[in-house]
């Protein structure tokens, strides 16, 4: 589609509406607004301009100047998407949200809060948790704002018992792509008043509307809590562990799965200590609940079904000190392999095909004489392979000499089409994007996309609003 570039009459106007000091048009300032956390740099295109609107009239009326002089606008939040939804593919103006940043209000009579789309996540949990309060959903990374996680329904490892983040948003303020502004939902927990706009923005990635805008549902804070670390010699008995234990009724606030060789790695980058040192695999398992009794009782139970399923120990944290440090160690893999990732897939398929899926990634990094750790939330099916570029070598990383550019779209692809085969989907949590555009008739019928063309077409009739993000637009 073609686009007007922005020239210094467009640039004046934007200054008129946000002021001198909240815009950037020089290149080398705007060179942080061309990327998000996808490694490739294939991918990263520079706006024109960059605009840091303070409300949502400031928005409204960037969004109608948009309509009139017919140039993209790509929202931005924390940037640490890794599809590239908040790349400027069309250049155009990027809207970044980091002023709108302020907790407006903690309502502790009706458990709700509501913030403004470009608060950080760290500072949301610490504004609740100030308040003797509780919001469960934990992408993992705390930078993320919360307009962000609302455009990508993120979803963490506490999704297993609190859901994602769609079931805790009850409210939206949105600036429509025609500049518009609407209001959907608000401090209730039922509404079935007409179609579920709500639902249908949620996940949409910035391409139907720019949240300004968020009602969050909160939960009272788990009065005790216990993490166990279960090894395993293979990651199939580890896996193979998840259903029994909910089968068992015990509902785990997570249940995560992760191989050694990610471990290795984020201990060395991290210096510290993993709490067993046999096994080749292991189970993260958190359990909460409403008294420690309670909480000892369930975390016996789901020991002892370990230690059934051939579980070479079980190491149970019960303070503070120790569950953070599990829990640092295993947020921070990513971290620890992102310098020699090419890519990290969030492939999710039925709980029960996650041991064949992981068996097959191991034969395609046999195959293809790759490295791929892999780990992910096995009570939810999201599994996290990494695609590298380099090579794990007796507890080391080491540098590989055959080239990985003529390997990675081959191995990505073989990875996607087993997920889908076992019943699975291309995304769990990261979103489309554009990395994963290629992949998502491989997911969804043609009927579903087409469905889908024309719902952003209603909403966005001039295709201004992040176009080129999860399909394109004939």
């Amino acid at each position: 589609m073609a686009y007007k570039r922005m020239g210094e009459n467009t640039i004046q106007k934007l200054k008129d509406i946000v002021g001198e000091e909240n815009i950037i048009y020089e290149e080398d300032k705007m060179v942080d607004y061309s990327h998000d956390e996808f490694a490739l740099e294939s991918i990263r295109k520079l706006p024109e301009a960059v605009v840091k609107p303070k409300n949502k009239e400031e928005i409204s009326q960037i969004v109608k100047l948009a309509n009139r002089e017919e140039f993209p606008i790509t929202p931005r939040g924390g940037a640490t998407g890794l599809v590239g939804s908040c790349v400027p593919l069309y250049g155009g103006l990027v809207l970044s949200l980091e002023n709108m940043n302020k907790v407006l209000e903690v309502d502790t009579e009706n458990l709700m809060a509501v913030v403004e789309a470009g608060v950080p996540l760290m500072e949301f949990y610490k504004k609740v948790e100030e308040v003797g309060l509780f919001f469960p959903p934990h992408p993992g990374e705390e930078s993320a704002n919360i307009g962000g996680v609302i455009a990508t329904n993120a979803g963490g490892s506490r999704a297993v018992k609190y859901g994602v983040i769609r079931n805790f948003v009850k409210g939206l303020e949105v600036v429509l792509p025609t500049g518009e502004i609407i209001d959907i939902g608000g401090k209730i927990m039922k509404d079935s008043t007409g179609y579920s706009l709500l639902n249908l923005l949620i996940g949409s990635e910035g391409t139907l509307g720019i949240v300004t805008k968020a009602t969050i549902s909160l939960l009272p804070p788990p009065k005790a809590m216990f993490t166990l670390v279960a090894p395993f010699k293979a990651v199939r008995e580890a896996i193979n562990t998840v259903p029994m234990i909910i089968k068992s009724k015990t509902v785990p606030m997570a249940i995560e799965f992760v191989e050694k060789e990610p471990i290795v790695v984020a201990e060395e980058y991290l210096q510290k200590r993993w709490p067993c040192r046999e096994g080749e695999a292991y189970l993260m398992v958190i359990i909460d609940g409403s008294s420690e009794e309670e909480v000892m009782e369930l975390s016996e139970s789901v020991a002892e079904l370990c230690s059934a399923n051939n579980a070479l120990d079980v190491f149970v944290a019960d303070t503070k000190e120790r569950q953070d440090n599990i829990l640092n160690i295993r947020s921070q893999i990513y971290e620890a392999l992102k310098p020699y990732t090419i890519e990290i897939l969030d492939i999710t398929v039925p709980r029960a095909e996650i041991a064949g899926h992981v068996d097959r990634v191991h034969e395609i990094a046999d195959k293809y004489d790759v490295w791929l750790p892999t780990y992910g939330h096995a009570g939810d099916g999201n599994v996290h392979t990494h695609v590298m570029k380099v090579k794990f070598k007796e507890g080391k990383i080491v540098e590989s000499k055959e080239g990985w550019e003529a390997k990675y779209p081959q191995v990505r692809k073989e990875l996607h089409m087993d997920g889908i085969k076992r019943g699975g989907t291309v995304s769990g949590e990261h979103g489309i994007g554009v990395v994963k555009k290629e992949y998502l008739s491989m997911a969804l019928s043609k009927t579903h996309i087409d469905l889908l063309k024309r719902i952003k077409k209603v909403f966005d009739p001039g295709n201004i609003l992040n176009p080129g993000k999860i399909f394109d637009l004939a």
